[in-house]
């Protein structure tokens, strides 16, 4: 079994009022090598919480944490929990984390995907 490290990825078109929605993961194993950032954005609930919200904006700023995870930029010189933490830092804007929860799994790849369709789909 290995540890594992998780948070959903939020985005909250009108920060003020304190809704969100779930459009992705940060997912981090320290045994398996693994850090991944996952993202599946669904406009309609987006827009449910603000018609007028920006989808391309949001959707622009889950794939610069992706990049950020695959270590481009600055990122290149962290290591992958450094980089998760950074991550998962909290953040008072349009996207942002939730908590870090962790748990065991034998298939990191697999657990990915678990919480992608139990959190996020």
């Amino acid at each position: 079994m290995k540890v594992f490290e998780y948070a959903v990825l939020r985005a909250a078109p009108r920060v003020e009022r304190g809704e969100y929605v779930n459009i992705g993961l940060v997912f981090y194993c320290q045994a398996a090598d693994l850090l991944t950032v996952r993202v599946a954005a669904d406009p309609s609930r987006l827009r449910a919480l603000d018609a007028d919200v920006d989808v391309d904006g949001i959707v622009a700023a889950a794939q610069a944490l992706e990049r950020t995870c695959a270590g481009e930029g600055p990122a290149g010189a962290t290591s992958l929990g450094q980089r998760f933490r950074w991550l998962t830092a909290p953040r008072s804007t349009v996207l942002h984390t939730g908590p870090v929860h962790s748990g065991l799994t034998d298939d990191p790849a697999a657990e990915v995907e678990r919480l992608m369709d139990a959190l996020v789909r």
